[in-house]
């Protein structure tokens, strides 16, 4: 069952897209968007991760000035995305993502997926929030690598990812050697099949990866 619902933020009420799992859950993910909202593709990748049994929860982060944005993956949705992405900051967005697990609690442990502009917010919410994390492409985390990551972390980046030098992957290797990273033979945003980038081979080996990662770090400690 997927559905809209009400998330209470410090700043304000919000919209958020829910997904849940047929069957018990395993856990719970906090499914943080590109820049271009939560758009079919987020809805989708939430889908997916209900599918394999966690509860889903995508936040909209953007109703906070624009209601419904659903931005197209083109020169105009990329300025528009990264204008709202500059007005909501990392810590406005850490403040919706510790409001989405708080509300998560209830179907057990609770971990944050992130995409490109998210995948960076994943990772910060590993570093302040304690959440176990998957960063996928996240092209802003460099600045942020010497904090400290306090559960645990997994990276996905492209090899042919213009944004995300294979030196800045090297970073992530080098600040954070407790962190599993992967390369694969693609693009920037190859997990999304709305993207010139996707990749449909390494996509799929980036999914299994992360059900196998969060199988450890959602596991219940019982």
């Amino acid at each position: 069952m997927s559905e809209w619902m009400s998330l209470e933020t410090p700043t304000g009420r919000i919209r958020a897209w829910l997904a849940q799992p047929h069957v018990p859950p395993r856990g719970a993910l906090v499914v943080v968007q590109e820049i271009f909202g939560v758009n079919a593709h987020i809805r989708k990748v939430c889908a997916t991760f209900a599918d394999h049994g966690y509860v889903a929860m995508a936040p909209a982060f953007f109703d906070h000035f624009e209601h419904d944005v659903q931005l197209h993956y083109d020169p105009e949705g990329v300025a528009h995305g990264r204008d709202l992405v500059e007005k909501l900051g990392f810590e406005r967005a850490l403040e919706d993502v510790h409001a989405a697990a708080a509300q998560l609690q209830e179907y057990g442990k609770v971990g944050v997926m992130g995409y490109c502009w998210g995948g960076t917010v994943a990772y910060l919410a590993n570093a302040r929030l304690s959440m176990p994390a998957v960063s996928y492409y996240g092209a802003r985390t460099v600045p942020f690598l010497d904090e400290q990551l306090h559960a645990p972390m997994l990276f996905h980046f492209g090899e042919h990812d213009a944004s995300i030098p294979p030196e800045d992957v090297t970073l992530h290797r080098e600040r954070h050697p407790e962190a599993d990273v992967h390369v694969y033979p693609a693009g920037h945003g190859f997990n999304c099949d709305q993207r010139a980038d996707y990749h449909r081979a390494s996509a799929e080996q980036a999914l299994e990866r992360t059900l196998s990662f969060l199988h450890r770090a959602l596991r219940p400690a019982y």
